[in-house]
């Protein structure tokens, strides 16, 4: 082991020990009968950690070209780290989508079940919740004290998850969500079983004093502007896509492309039901039975069977797929999850295998015309294989670059899985096709929205009005908000109003996050016609993607100069 991959594995250890929440998100063995602690203080003696770290590894000798590679991965996640905490970003993290809020709950998604063992540690990870819960509010407390606080619309949002959390949302919600999680412990030891109720009631009383605190204080005390303005969100973009962007330059990218979509989907939607428009056309797919499915476990089976098809179709032909990735399970995402699914990666050692989550919010019907693209970019050829083909290279990338995942990196790679699946011809149906093209169209509009939301931007008067159906009045010149965004999404990307009011939520809390997506795609994309016009007829799609996949997670900049490197 080199001194840069020995300094990468002490990093990833002690990231785990100091935050037990995200040692279970990476897969990390050891830490799963605690939880963080969010506090400032907290929070500062691991960013004191971190500038250790960089300051050691300019020290360092850089001997081979995974060393190097290595070396500028820690150098520049470790510097966002530090920028991030230099603004208070730490403090601030509320949010619909996913906060610190929220990982005290999904952390116990993640936890093995099987026996008698695993539950004494759940037991144990359950009666930590109060505190980790308190460190939660303190943070807050001390970013109010600072000035450093969240949008009003995330504080309230993010209440009213803790409130769900604990049963006590509007009425008729479901159960408190620990009483229902430790209901599924069957074993003969009943002192275990009165620890995990016991438990159980301690986490929902403490989730239900987060959610009244959160609403009688914190909410007063937020900030009423949804906006984070161009240095913050510029910040958070460069830690979200790990390249330094032209934000101007990339909303009117995102505009072009989301002409080029939208002309695609209109042409689709005229090839359905004997012509149509796209939104007719998504109105009748919504209640055809031959693109729907019936029932949430109906609609898993069907998930799981499309996922099993692809890794069997795939391996050998387009990726070498190891054995250890041949399993992805399809999951029912907890109650307060984003309405958009999505995937958690297998541990470290695979014990815990690679996840798909599919939102059911109380809905009986799927639009599997809608889902077959989603779960080529959730699962197989998307990120299933993406996590799970980093954390199988042991001789070639250093622990950190294995449990380490950038948006920009990870989102653009899911996108590209979803353009492969199309230049391949899996949607050849036109309304599998149009659901992918509706996708592509969120994506697209989405860099409109993140940064014309957060920058303040005006739609431009130059705009084609085709892009502005089904939003009222002519919104050309007018400054983006909510609603608006609301209106535009929803039309664009043929979701229902709560799908599009969620993800317009979704991008006001993350600034830089939904951008992301798009700007990774176009990296990916640029990255294999390089290849392909270098190498010309000796071009092997294969075995570019598996050297491409080979590099683990690494910031956008990052990885074009590698990819063109090697």
């Amino acid at each position: 082991m080199t001194e840069v991959f020995e300094l990468a594995d002490r990093i990833v250890e002690a990231t785990a020990a100091a935050d037990p929440i995200a040692s279970t998100f990476m897969g990390v063995a050891g830490y799963a009968m605690r939880l963080t602690d969010y506090s400032s203080e907290a929070d500062d003696a691991r960013t004191d950690q971190v500038r250790s770290w960089l300051t050691e590894l300019e020290s360092l000798p850089v001997t081979n070209d995974d060393d190097r590679l290595a070396a500028a991965c820690l150098r520049e996640r470790l510097g966002v780290r530090v920028s991030l905490h230099a603004t208070g970003e730490n403090l601030r993290d509320c949010n619909v989508l996913g906060s610190m809020v929220q990982a005290p709950r999904n952390v116990f998604t993640l936890m093995p079940t099987a026996t008698e063992q695993d539950w004494d540690t759940i037991a144990t990870r359950l009666e930590a919740v109060p505190e980790c819960l308190e460190s939660v509010r303190s943070a807050y407390a001390t970013g109010i004290e600072r000035g450093q606080v969240a949008a009003r619309r995330q504080v309230a949002g993010t209440a009213e998850v803790a409130a769900l959390c604990a049963g006590t949302g509007p009425s008729g919600g479901p159960a408190p969500w620990f009483a229902t999680y430790v209901e599924q412990y069957d074993g003969a030891d009943t002192t275990l079983q009165r620890r995990l109720q016991a438990g159980a009631h301690g986490a929902t009383q403490a989730y239900a004093g987060l959610a009244r605190w959160m609403q009688d204080s914190y909410v007063p005390a937020s900030d009423p502007d949804d906006a984070v303005g161009a240095e913050r969100f510029g910040r958070r973009a460069r830690a979200f896509t790990g390249a330094d962007l032209d934000l101007a330059d990339t909303y009117a990218w995102g505009w072009a492309d989301l002409a080029r979509i939208t002309t695609r989907m209109n042409e689709c939607a005229a090839r359905l039901y004997g012509g149509t428009t796209p939104a007719s056309a998504q109105a009748q797919l919504d209640i055809d039975p031959a693109h729907t499915i019936e029932g949430a476990q109906a609609t898993l089976d069907w998930l799981q069977q499309l996922t099993d098809e692809t890794i069997e179709s795939f391996d050998g032909r387009y990726f070498d797929i190891p054995d250890a990735m041949r399993r992805c399970e399809a999951m029912s995402a907890p109650p307060g999850s984003a309405a958009a699914p999505f995937y958690t990666p297998p541990s470290e050692d695979f014990s815990r295998p690679g996840r798909t989550w599919l939102p059911t919010y109380g809905e009986d019907r799927f639009r599997s015309w809608w889902l077959t693209s989603v779960w080529y970019h959730e699962a197989v050829p998307g990120h299933h294989l993406q996590f799970g083909y980093s954390m199988l290279q042991r001789d070639r990338l250093s622990r950190f670059q294995r449990t380490e995942f950038i948006s920009g990196h990870v989102e653009g790679w899911a996108l590209y899985a979803e353009r492969l699946m199309d230049e391949l011809g899996y949607f050849e149906d036109p309304a599998t096709e149009l659901g992918y093209l509706s996708a592509q169209a969120m994506r697209a509009a989405r860099i409109v929205l993140d940064i014309g939301l957060h920058l303040g931007l005006a739609i431009p008067s130059d705009v084609d009005p085709a892009l502005l159906d089904g939003v009222s009045g002519d919104p050309r010149g007018v400054t983006w908000n909510r609603e608006l965004a609301r209106e535009f999404l929803a039309a664009r990307s043929l979701q229902p109003d709560a799908f599009a009011a969620s993800e317009v939520d979704r991008y006001l809390g993350m600034p830089g996050q939904a951008i992301s997506y798009k700007v990774g795609e176009r990296v990916w994309l640029a990255a294999r016609e390089d290849a392909r016009g270098a190498e010309g007829p000796a071009f092997d799609l294969k075995a570019w993607h598996m050297r491409a996949l080979a590099l683990g997670s690494v910031g956008l900049d990052v990885l074009r100069t590698e990819l063109a490197h090697r």
